[in-house]
């Protein structure tokens, strides 16, 4: 199979396909045009990730996922104008960014299925997208055994921040999916060097986080998001609001890093 191929089936789709709109707010689109990369499924970063200090030896790796895997296709797809707009406000997130967050995965889950379908219909290839996959789980410290935002940083997608947002060259407002398949792509050049090349430390993810989840270490570029913080304001002021409808994503919206990488308009 051709990766140019590929990559137009899945432009078409999010271009195409009536998943991506909700027709009862209004919103023509929910996603823009995504980035796509390749991390190759031997990536050495894919054994530091099984490192305590970045995720956990319960993270898998591609080949754990899928036996004789080759690569791994990873995408972000970035939200909107019309649903970013609606969330820079302060306070309670915008009922675009609700759709965006639980619709907009609904529609992943179907993008996945299209690419894993593809490569199963026109090659010999296998695929598992292991965010819908039976073994995907999460760990009582809230990290996961398979982890998008990384896979994408493997892929040279982008970077991380202070939030722990992964800041590409379409900013950070957005959602990300992947698929492992046996089929081999070239892997995407990582333009950076270090986990936080494109964060500029400004501060203003913090200052937007309504649960105060945020925070900057003085002298020290690392992730500053308490992540049960994050997860208990969610928990005990968005779910019983909005159900069955969550987010927030105030940390992803009105600051630098929303829609570029800062410095590099």
């Amino acid at each position: 199979m051709e990766y140019a191929s590929l990559i137009n089936n899945i432009n078409s789709f999010v271009e195409e396909s009536p998943l991506n709109r909700v027709e009862t707010l209004g919103i023509d689109k929910i996603f823009n045009q995504p980035l796509v990369g390749v991390a190759a499924a031997e990536d050495s970063l894919f054994k530091q990730f099984k490192d305590p200090s970045v995720i956990g030896e319960d993270h898998l790796s591609p080949t754990e996922w899928l036996p004789g895997a080759k690569s791994v296709l990873t995408y972000f797809l970035p939200f909107s104008e019309e649903i970013r707009h609606a969330n820079r406000k302060p306070g309670l997130p915008a009922q675009e960014w609700l759709y965006g967050r639980v619709e907009g995965q609904q529609f992943i889950e179907a993008l996945n299925g299209k690419i894993m379908d593809r490569i199963k219909t026109d090659s010999t290839g296998q695929a598992v997208a292991p965010a819908t996959d039976p073994r995907f789980e999460w760990s009582e410290d809230l990290s996961s055994n398979w982890s998008e935002r990384h896979v994408a940083y493997t892929a040279g997608l982008g970077t991380f921040s202070l939030s722990r947002s992964l800041i590409t060259a379409e900013g950070c407002a957005g959602r990300y999916g992947s698929v492992i398949t046996t089929l081999e792509f070239a892997p995407t050049k990582r333009s950076y060097t270090g986990p936080f090349e494109y964060c500029n430390f400004c501060g203003e993810c913090a200052d937007r986080c309504p649960a105060r989840a945020i925070k900057a270490v003085e002298g020290e570029k690392k992730a500053g998001m308490d992540r049960s913080i994050c997860k208990n304001y969610l928990d005990t002021k968005i779910r019983p609001r909005f159900k069955p409808r969550y987010g927030c994503g105030k940390c992803q919206t009105a600051v630098q890093c929303e829609q570029e990488i800062p410095g590099k308009a």
